[in-house]
């Protein structure tokens, strides 16, 4: 008997178990640890106002696009030398779920 193919990966359940604890996806909510990423993607590194980014984001001259965010998720503090940020995540399949979902909110 063959075993059921697995469920493709969902980035609104990853979002909200892997990032939800710290980000939102509404400027409405109150700030967590993180910044709200709605519309993240085009957004220049470190431009939320009101929020309060580690030092690394001051020299972050960048938009943040699919690269840059796959870069972030996998080691935040090689994009960005002193970011705040300690989730990492090695596999890519769940980094691309998780970028497509942002794109999209």
């Amino acid at each position: 008997m063959a075993l059921p193919a697995p469920k493709p990966v969902d980035g609104a359940t990853l979002f909200k178990q892997q990032c939800g604890v710290c980000h939102t996806l509404s400027s409405s909510e109150p700030v967590r640890q993180g910044p709200p990423l709605s519309k993240v993607v085009g957004r220049r590194a470190g431009s939320v106002d009101g929020f309060r980014y580690s030092a690394g984001f001051a020299k972050a001259d960048f938009t943040w696009d699919e690269a840059k965010l796959d870069a972030w998720l996998t080691n935040p503090q090689e994009l960005i030398p002193g970011a705040v940020m300690a989730y990492r995540q090695a596999k890519p399949d769940v980094r691309a779920a998780i970028i497509t979902y942002l794109k999209d909110n």
